[in-house]
């Protein structure tokens, strides 16, 4: 109730049950056809704790209304996401969250950035950006979300917050499957919670009706109320339940040592050792080489030959490349600002770039550089040419000369190498001071 006596719209968490209230009958119905005898001495990765069950609230409702610590939003990296939860947060909190939302500048997918809560109950609000889901790239969603519900604790654990309101943040527009999403965030959160349980009192999923199922669904297998659930739930659980953090753990990026590499394991004779020593300098691990610190050293006095110059910079694009591949793009790939169209007439490929489509002063120019690496390392194999329009373009859309320089000293040299021409249609007065260009259509191979 408010002083003039009017009931209050928002929720006190301290009213809400725990999961320790809730009844245990229908979770353990659905899984006893599994398991006909609980095996009491088989032990859950997740065991049964009251003192982590009693921190855990499962709430039907609206997280804006949450009167805790810190509620939850998800949106996009601009934070202008127009999803059913930020438009309540907004709606609630007032105007001046908008013009606070300005400041941070944007917002990086598994980031997490701090609010005040303005007019809501909750102090603050934590704002976060989930990945956008492609099968193709699960590997890097299943990360980026994990990194979504991690950076979101640690933050209230650095700010000294007893109590968090989660919104589910997989949004129904970012198109991750529900059920495999809420593995990844009950699975983070309990772990969360066993290492650093005592930063926090309460932790509150609020869900709409849609999701409240698959939650009540889950939450046995992560947060047993009993040693009969934990034992019922064992089997239900997935392959793949991270590993000490609850982080996803992708098996070829392990570090796997042996004890004589290259020697068979059915034959370890020194005899035997010799005969296939050869294969360890195969090995990834085996062929590096040197003190990297003394490399850089060596390359800032300008000693290093030039062998071993190109070494360094093949390291660093493959270093490049690798995040490329792993991280999501798609927000990059839909400014359609650079795409591969066809061959010329000599048989080269065709690479668009079209100026007007990059937002210079709003994207991330070094996902843009990771989206660049990603469309061009297997087109700048074989010889190549780049097509760039200048059309309605303004200052807005201008590249910085240290992006390009940047750009420049990244790429491998096949880019440069295999490079034919380079086309600009329609520059303006500005762009011919600034150096040599080629006019389309006038040259005979396009």
């Amino acid at each position: 109730m408010d002083p003039l006596g009017a009931p209050s719209q928002f929720v006190d968490i301290d009213s809400l049950p725990a999961w320790n209230d809730y009844s245990e009958a229908d979770q353990l119905d659905s899984h006893k056809t599994q398991v006909e005898k609980p095996q009491l001495d088989v032990r859950s990765p997740f065991p049964y704790r009251k003192d982590i069950n009693a921190k855990i609230i499962l709430w039907k409702g609206n997280v804006a209304l949450l009167n805790c610590t810190a509620i939850v939003n998800t949106s996009n990296e601009s934070l202008t996401d127009k999803n059913a939860v930020s438009e309540s947060i907004f709606l609630h909190a007032g105007p001046n969250l908008r013009d606070e939302l300005q400041k941070l500048k944007g917002c990086r997918t598994g980031e997490a950035k701090l609010t005040k809560g303005f007019n809501l109950a909750a102090r603050f609000i934590i704002h976060t950006v989930g990945p956008k889901y492609k099968s193709r790239y699960r590997t890097a969603a299943e990360s980026s979300l994990y990194s979504c519900y991690r950076n979101v604790l640690q933050l209230a654990k650095e700010q000294a917050m007893s109590s968090v309101g989660f919104c589910v943040i997989n949004s129904v527009k970012r198109g991750y499957p529900l059920e495999d999403a809420t593995h990844i965030a009950l699975r983070t959160v309990r772990r969360f919670l066993e290492i650093h349980g005592e930063t926090l009192e309460k932790v509150v999923f609020a869900v709409s009706e849609l999701e409240q199922a698959t939650y009540q669904k889950l939450l046995p297998l992560y947060f047993p109320r009993s040693l009969e659930e934990e034992c019922h739930s064992l089997p239900c659980l997935p392959a793949d339940i991270g590993n000490s953090e609850g982080e996803p753990v992708v098996p070829e990026r392990q570090i796997r040592i042996s004890e004589k590499p290259g020697a068979p394991d059915d034959n370890s004779d020194e005899e035997g050792l010799e005969a296939d020593i050869s294969f360890i300098g195969s090995h990834a691990f085996a062929r590096m080489e040197g003190d990297v610190d003394k490399q850089r050293r060596l390359i800032l006095q300008g000693q290093l030959s030039e062998a071993a110059l190109q070494k360094q910079h093949q390291r660093n694009y493959n270093r490049w490349l690798c995040q490329a591949r792993a991280e999501d793009l798609s927000d990059v790939a839909s400014l359609k600002a650079l795409y591969q169209t066809g061959v010329d007439n000599c048989g080269r490929t065709v690479v668009v770039v079209v100026g007007r489509n990059i937002p210079v002063t709003l994207i991330d120019m070094e996902k843009a550089l990771l989206y660049f690496i990603h469309v061009m390392d297997h087109i700048a194999v074989k010889e190549y040419v780049i097509v760039y329009f200048h059309t309605l373009t303004s200052d807005y859309n201008h590249l910085d000369s240290d992006f390009l320089k940047k750009l420049y000293d990244v790429v491998d040299i096949k880019y440069k190498r295999n490079l034919k021409a380079v086309y600009f249609v329609h520059p303006t007065f500005r762009s011919k001071e600034n150096g040599p260009y080629y006019s389309y259509p006038s040259s005979p191979d396009l």
